[in-house]
């Protein structure tokens, strides 16, 4: 006799991109400290900065995601906290490697944490001048945009994450295995950002409009 199907629940509210959007705010609003010094070698140290990160949080992740079935789903947004704590600190930490720890700010962490997973964010954030980057100074309107489009793409993530709690030791392993990609891909973003010189900041370049227009199709945010 065939077995009945896994009946998944429906989304609960730890998917909910407005939720995501606030958690991300208020997280990237605190940049950590850094007891990383710049050395002879900063690209090395700052590799290897990313494999130990992307080390911890693979394990982090998988430990997280082993609560099988409806406990799993309470862990997704723990889940992400824990893996953006480990990726901001090596974000710090590649910065202090590079000697621009005092040029990482709340824009510059937002990039380097999910640049990867929705590019399209931060079309409001940074253009690219020549060979360098502008990061615009984002006003409260404009944060708020950005964090919500970010919010919608790891929403789906989210989703993806809680399913894969009803599949225990292997949905946690792919949990991990994820985790360490997404880990590395922050880090190579950080070393390409700090370690190229191109960090700008400028004031805010909002014009009245801005809260109620979508930004020209012209600003997008540079693909390497």
């Amino acid at each position: 006799m065939a077995k009945p199907p896994i009946q998944i629940p429906a989304v609960p509210a730890t998917a909910d991109h407005g939720r995501l959007a606030t958690a991300i705010l208020d997280f990237a609003s605190q940049i950590p400290d850094s007891q990383v010094h710049r050395g002879l070698h900063p690209e090395a140290k700052a590799q290897e900065l990313v494999r130990q990160a992307a080390r911890k949080a693979a394990l982090t992740a998988g430990s997280l995601a082993l609560p099988p079935g409806p406990l799993g789903w309470l862990t997704v947004l723990p889940e992400l906290v824990a893996i953006w704590r480990i990726q901001a600190q090596m974000v710090s930490d590649i910065a202090a490697a590079y000697g621009q720890h005092a040029s990482l700010g709340r824009e510059q962490m937002l990039w380097c944490l999910f640049r990867h997973t929705a590019a399209q964010a931060f079309r409001d954030l940074v253009v690219r001048l020549g060979d360098r980057l502008l990061f615009r100074q984002l006003s409260a309107t404009v944060a708020e945009r950005v964090a919500r489009r970010i919010g919608i793409s790891l929403s789906q993530r989210a989703v993806g994450a809680g399913i894969s709690r009803w599949l225990p030791v292997v949905g946690a392993a792919g949990v991990g295995a994820y985790a360490w990609y997404d880990t590395r891909s922050v880090g190579r973003t950080a070393i390409e950002l700090f370690g190229s010189g191109s960090l700008v900041q400028t004031e805010p370049l909002a014009t009245p409009t801005d809260s109620m227009q979508e930004p020209d199709a012209g600003v997008s945010p540079p693909d390497r």
